[in-house]
């Protein structure tokens, strides 16, 4: 019998419980795959306390946007897939579970070298980056600031903007400096001094920014830096971007996301695919656990656990 795990009342990781679900049969449009890997992301955890608002509770609410697995149905009017074939999907409704339905448009086949595991790694952190990214119309000639530089949207941002010519200088903790140089921006320590060590770090300045951190540290040192405030976007701080001037693309903005800014973060799926299997980009995965201890996952990602967290059902 197929699980999954719900939440029926808002609450910290102890809410979160195993339970048997219908086999999934897909519609017109959709695939059913059987998960191999779902990705734990920061926003699973804000949802499942009520601190992100997501609409009153009426039943059982699934957990998990982004998974790898293998197709084993496909419905009617599907081109494309195939039982069997392993795929990586985003936007999914209930990921943390042994069996899915899927919208086709949000699966995407995956290459023969891409794990189960880097696929459920992608979908939110890397749509966010790469969005992100291009709505500041980062490139060459950019010297792009990422605040929270080692965690996952940061990676991602980092790597897009290299791979599109940009300099980038990305904050972390020291201990994290290796995989920050390691992606190819230059590590400043965050703390007391950055804007003065960041100054050191950038000395033609800084012309663009991207706060996936959410400190007042970040958001100040950013406006202290950048003049430019279109250029500058948090991830994190959305509620309080328009009284700073900022842009902001998560974090609660009241601001809905543009159709044009929605295709980037689709798009973001199937091109990091295609450079992970060409060995030109690069996922950072951390501890696993299983489906059963999804309580423990969400804790080890809000005590900051380092590289992507996945459940393995």
């Amino acid at each position: 019998m197929p699980q999954a795990i719900v939440y029926t009342e808002f609450g910290g990781p102890e809410v979160l419980t195993l339970t048997e679900v219908p086999v999934p049969t897909p519609g017109a449009g959709e695939i059913a795959v059987l998960v191999e890997a779902a990705g734990v992301n920061p926003i699973d955890g804000k949802l499942r306390s009520g601190l992100r608002a997501s609409g009153a509770l009426t039943g059982p609410r699934g957990v998990g946007a982004d998974l790898g697995g293998v197709v084993t149905a496909v419905g009617a009017d599907v081109d494309g897939f195939r039982v069997g074939d392993p795929v990586a999907a985003f936007g999914v409704h209930g990921a943390y579970a042994t069996d899915v339905v899927v919208p086709a448009d949000r699966a995407h086949v995956r290459p023969a070298n891409v794990s189960a595991a880097q696929a459920a790694a992608l979908g939110i952190p890397i749509g966010t980056a790469y969005q992100t990214v291009r709505s500041l119309g980062v490139g060459a000639g950019d010297t792009l600031l990422v605040h929270g530089g080692s965690g996952s949207v940061g990676q991602a941002v980092i790597q897009f903007a290299v791979l599109w010519g940009a300099t980038v200088v990305g904050t972390s903790s020291e201990q994290r400096f290796d995989r920050v140089h390691e992606l190819g921006a230059v590590p400043v320590a965050y703390g007391e001094g950055l804007a003065d060590r960041l100054r050191e770090a950038a000395p033609q300045g800084i012309t663009a920014i991207i706060d996936a951190a959410g400190t007042d540290e970040a958001l100040q040192t950013s406006i202290e830096l950048l003049a430019d405030k279109s250029r500058i976007a948090t991830l994190v701080r959305g509620r309080d971007a328009a009284d700073l001037g900022i842009r902001a693309f998560s974090g609660g903005s009241p601001i809905p996301l543009t159709p044009q800014q929605q295709a980037w973060r689709a798009e973001a799926v199937p091109v990091a695919l295609a450079l992970l299997a060409a060995g030109a980009f690069s996922v950072e995965l951390g501890e696993s656990f299983p489906l059963a201890e999804a309580a423990r996952a969400h804790e080890a990602v809000e005590n900051g656990a380092a590289g992507k967290v996945v459940l393995v059902p």
